[in-house]
């Protein structure tokens, strides 16, 4: 386990578990949810389940946007709704997320009316306030996710 890759919330990390036993059941492999939260303590490197919740604790989530969230938001003036598909902290920039969207309805990113770009993924790089450095010519970012 390294310390400077961040954890997810305690019930995030349950929940992880949860989809573990159910997949595992799923195939023909059940398994106890006792189980099923030792091996998620194992992918997170701890010896077992109550060594990872004394590093976890019972702290909130570090950002809302935690791989499988649903996410909401603005995006070159262009409302979303979606699901994070992909996160990476950028190691470079602290602070900093690359994010990877699914959205739920495409979004036209062109605002002429002879021309559209309609967009289901989006792939931007935010900071903990989720919002990007880059801005339009207006000055608004890029994308800003809604709390």
């Amino acid at each position: 386990m390294t310390d400077h890759v961040p954890l997810p919330s305690l019930e995030a990390i349950k929940d992880q578990a949860k989809r573990l036993r159910a997949r595992l059941t799923q195939e023909g492999n059940p398994i106890p949810h006792s189980k099923a939260l030792e091996l998620i303590a194992a992918q997170y490197g701890f010896r077992d389940w109550n060594t990872l919740v004394a590093k976890v604790g019972n702290r909130p989530p570090l950002n809302p946007w935690m791989l499988g969230s649903a996410v909401r938001g603005h995006y070159l003036g262009q409302a979303f709704c979606g699901q994070v598909i992909s996160v990476k902290a950028i190691s470079a920039r602290p602070g900093y997320y690359r994010l990877e969207l699914q959205l739920d309805e495409p979004i036209d990113v062109v605002t002429f009316d002879s021309f559209s770009a309609f967009r289901h993924r989006l792939v931007a790089t935010i900071g903990e306030d989720g919002r990007t450095v880059e801005k339009t010519s207006d000055g608004r970012p890029h994308m800003e996710l809604a709390w």
